[in-house]
């Protein structure tokens, strides 16, 4: 396949890290990094422009990037044109980024009673604005931008919201194949990242939506004609899934895409506990705090756990851990021979589906409406 470009940067393999809240921080994105040799892109979790601007503590923690990532992406959430003008600039003025991303996606209701994420969209002209305000003040930094199809099946936005991309100058544009309204439940739509690449056809579409295995990656490019794709909780527990990502695209020398004679990674319970242990590790530093490192690091043991056979007891205890100590005694009580458990791989993280999307009084009422949402809507707190 052609070769993915975001502005000057190349991406290959085409496959980028979702951001995800309180995932894909700076020592996620290491462990990723490691397994694909360093191959792909990476993007932090949601930086709030409001709390960019004011320089919130926990906010420029998580603008922390490691020295060698490359591109460093940091994707932001704003509904004021003004608040998103000035963080980006503030990101170009200071170097803090090589590639920024807008937030048009996040479903969940305190970023969309507010009119942002997924439900931002419908309004175009302050789609239009914040776009612009963006693009303008990224100087020669690409933006990009993340959405889904819309608010509901009454409320599609995602053509409309592509071409304005375009007119505005984003460099690229993901989409969730779900509306906010189905938050992570039923099946992505596929057929839409197809229809959205044929109405932009002057700039990369990326597409998201239930890849759980590098074979889904290479399905969802045939199906739908899309220039790379988007993990997002595919990997969760599984950061070695993009380690088998860029294998499948590059099909190690053998017709690269086709997967043909690719071997996947299959993980003992032993390999995937020294896993665990260097993710909680790079928590731990990052937090300068092991105690806090390893708390954080207890939302992931289920997932990573997920499929072998560990008992309800010890699963209690995982997720109670404090210390570097007692998380690798309580994993070395474990059957670590045990081999990767068939159906291991499929949904994880969040899978439920949502009727209603909690949206501002009157937010429906005119998708032209040229009122713009105040500053003080801005999220004051990033991570999401």
């Amino acid at each position: 396949m052609t070769q993915l470009k975001i502005g000057p940067h190349s991406v290959q393999p085409p496959v980028v890290l979702a951001p995800m809240a309180g995932i894909t921080n700076a020592p996620f994105r290491t462990l990723c990094r490691e397994f694909s040799g360093g191959k792909g892109l990476f993007v932090s979790e949601m930086i709030t422009t409001r709390a960019l601007v004011e320089r919130d503590a926990k906010t420029m923690r998580l603008i922390h990037f490691d020295g060698s990532e490359r591109p460093r992406s940091i994707q932001l959430y704003g509904v004021d044109p003004a608040t998103v003008g000035k963080a980006v600039r503030m990101i170009v003025d200071e170097d803090l980024a090589d590639h920024i991303d807008l937030n048009f996606g996040c479903p969940v209701p305190k970023v969309t009673r507010k009119g942002g994420g997924s439900a931002l969209p419908y309004k175009r002209h302050l789609l239009r604005s914040i776009l612009r305000e963006a693009v303008t003040g990224a100087g020669g930094l690409p933006v990009t931008m993340k959405m889904r199809k819309g608010i509901d099946d009454d409320h599609i936005t995602y053509l409309d919201a592509g071409r304005i991309a375009v007119d505005e100058g984003v460099t690229a544009i993901a989409l969730h194949g779900r509306t906010a309204a189905q938050h992570y439940g039923g099946t992505a739509d596929w057929e839409s990242i197809a229809r959205l690449k044929e109405t932009v056809p002057e700039i990369p579409v990326l597409g998201n939506g239930d890849i759980w295995s590098a074979d889904d990656a290479l399905r969802m490019v045939r199906e739908t004609g899309c220039d790379g794709v988007v993990v997002g909780r595919g990997c969760l527990g599984r950061p070695w899934l993009f380690g088998d990502l860029v294998a499948a695209f590059e099909g190690e020398g053998e017709g690269a895409g086709d997967g043909t004679g690719v071997t996947y990674a299959a993980p003992t319970l032993g390999e995937v506990s020294r896993v665990m242990l260097r993710h909680a590790e790079l928590l731990a530093r990052w937090l300068d705090s092991e105690e806090r490192g390893v708390i954080d690091f207890r939302k992931h043991v289920a997932w990573y756990t997920k499929g072998f056979s560990v008992g309800s007891e010890m699963r209690k205890r995982l997720a109670v851990t404090s210390s570097l100590a007692e998380l690798s005694a309580l994993m070395s009580e474990l059957d670590l021979d045990q081999p990767w458990p068939a159906g291991a791989d499929g949904p994880r993280g969040r899978t439920s589906g949502r009727s209603r999307v909690v949206l501002p009084d009157g937010w429906l009422d005119d998708p032209y409406d040229r009122s713009a949402v105040g500053a003080e809507a801005e999220l004051d707190t990033s991570g999401g």
